[in-house]
Parts: structure tokens; sequence; C-alpha cells
């Protein structure tokens, strides 16, 4: 993702990196060439018929930018839908991480020399084995919506065991959310865990579950193809059929028009193509490494950890 920022009007005129021009800029330099050539006959030979009008432009050019505005619309609604999903997610493992550090204690309090209640080692190991699974399940949920299979990122959070044993699932967040499930109960078996508190924290896991699913909805059901292959077409056809219809108006500008009317429309079309999965790794996709990163940040310093990993910088004016 593009971080914002403040540009100057002429800066931001002249910006190339995070715009749609590079995912458009092949068709785009076609487009004006085959204007260029149709400019060159017509003046050369006269060629096209002298009573075609640009009326049938206007209105098919009318048309189609209501089409790509109601794509766009929708790209950009799971975009955002995307973006208040992991926003939720942030605020989960936060409410999650704080209910492990003060839902978890020792059966009956022992009290310390200051007379606060004291905590044994194992209490605190399972504490921060928790949240580490709650970092762990974060990397892992980042890794599963961009079909990335890099286990070794999760290693830092889990324990080499449950690492190998993560190499044969389909869903590694889930087997992570299952395994957090499991060492709750454990807990509350022993006593850690009051049962008035057990369905609380199992409550929390549900909301990261629905978080989840709510991500892989918008990931395995994309905007059907057949609306998109149509958009493309349609745009394909009014911006290569466009100089025709306009070279006779026009004249020897012929070009230019056609140049920045499809910038446009080839604009419009890549925009919605970038955002339509907003969890990739397109330029103006989620900053999903970014936000597992400070994920990871805040729940280490809820365990009093100062050697922490540094947040995630722009890299080449993008977020990751």
């Amino acid at each position: 993702m593009v971080p914002e920022k403040r540009y100057s009007w002429l800066r931001l005129l002249l910006k190339y990196r995070g715009t749609a021009l590079p995912r458009m800029q092949g068709r785009l330099a076609f487009t004006t060439l085959l204007a260029v050539g149709v400019t060159a006959v017509d003046l050369n030979v006269r060629f096209f018929h002298p009573d075609l009008t640009t009326i049938p432009f206007t209105l098919i050019g009318l048309a189609l930018s209501i089409f790509l505005g109601f794509r766009n619309n929708t790209s950009y609604d799971r975009f955002w839908e995307g973006r208040k999903l992991w926003g939720g997610l942030v605020n989960t493992t936060r409410t999650v991480t704080r209910q492990i550090l003060t839902l978890v204690n020792e059966p009956e309090a022992r009290k310390d020399e200051a007379g606060r209640p004291a905590e044994s080692e194992a209490i605190a190991t399972f504490r921060r084995e928790m949240v580490y699974r709650v970092i762990g399940y974060t990397h892992a949920l980042r890794l599963h919506l961009r079909d990335q299979d890099r286990l070794e990122e999760l290693a830092p959070f889990l324990s080499a065991t449950e690492v190998e044993a993560l190499k044969g699932e389909l869903n590694r967040p889930i087997a992570i959310l299952q395994s957090m499930s499991f060492r709750l109960r454990d807990a509350w078996q022993r006593g850690w865990i009051h049962a008035y508190h057990l369905p609380v924290l199992e409550q929390s896991l549900s909301v990261l579950t629905d978080l989840q699913g709510g991500c892989e909805r918008i990931k395995s059901t994309p905007i059907p193809l057949s609306y998109t292959s149509l958009i493309h077409q349609l745009v394909a056809l009014y911006c290569f059929a466009l100089p025709f219809g306009i070279v006779k108006t026009v004249g020897v500008f012929t070009p230019v028009v056609v140049g920045i009317v499809a910038y446009a429309f080839y604009g419009l079309d890549a925009i919605g193509d970038e955002i339509e999965n907003p969890f990739g790794t397109d330029p103006n996709d989620l900053p999903l490494s970014t936000i597992s990163r400070m994920i990871e940040v805040n729940l280490r310093q809820r365990l009093d950890e100062t050697d922490l990993p540094p947040l995630l910088k722009p890299k080449g004016g993008n977020l990751h």
C-alpha cells in the first residue's frame, strides 16, 4: 500500500509509482500509436468515411463510464471491508492478550512480600506461550491470505513440533486456533482459568474465526469473471475504435484526444483490477505485513519484552 502522504499538486500530478499507469502503460501506448497510424493514413489518403460522427462514441462512452464506476465501487467495497476485518483483527488480538494476562491465574492466589499476587513460573510460561500463539496466528493468517508457504516465519512464535505439524494443514491459522483451544482447556483443568472466564476466552477465539472467515470470503469470491471480462472487452473495443470515429473531427490532434480518453478508461479498469483482492501484494493492496508486525510488537510489549523488531517502514514508497 502507498502510505498516506501530502504531496504537492505538481508532484502528485507527475507521480508514477503506486498509480495505475504501470499496469496499463502497454495498452495505452498501443492505443495511442494506433491513433497516430489512423491519423497519418487519414491525412494522407483520406481513407475513412467522412459521414461518421462522434455521437455513437459519446453514448457508448457515457454507458461505459457508468459500468466502470459500478465495478470500481464494488472493488473498493471489498477493499474497505478487508481493511475493517484487519482492523477488527488488531483489536481482537489485543483483547485476547489482555484476557490471557489477566484471567489466567493460580487456583489460589498467593501473595508476595509486597502483598501482590504471586505468579508461578508455569503460569508465566503459559501466558507467554499463548500470546506468542496469537502472534503466530496473525502471521499465519497473512501468509494464508497471500498463498505464501513460508512456515519459517512462524518458527519464532511456535514450537518446532507445532511448526512441523502445520506442514500438512490446508488452513494453518485455524489449526493454530484449535491448538489454543486445547491449551485453554488444559489450563482450565489445572484450575488456572475460572469456569466463568473460559467462555470469555473462547468467545474471543470465535471472533478471530469470524474475522478470518470474512477475509476468506473476499479472497475466494472474486467479482464474476463474465462481468470483469465484459468490461475489459468493452474498454478495449471502445479505445481501439475511438480514433476511427473522431479523426475527421479532431484531425491531427486525434492521438492526443485518444491518449487522454484511453488513459481515463484504462486507468479506471486497472484500478478495479488492483483493489479487487485487497490481500495481495500490489502497491495499493492492504499492508498486511506492516499490520502483522505492529500486532507482534504491541503484544510482545504486553509481555514486558524490550528486544522488539522495528515497525515496518515504507520501502520504495510502499508499505507491504
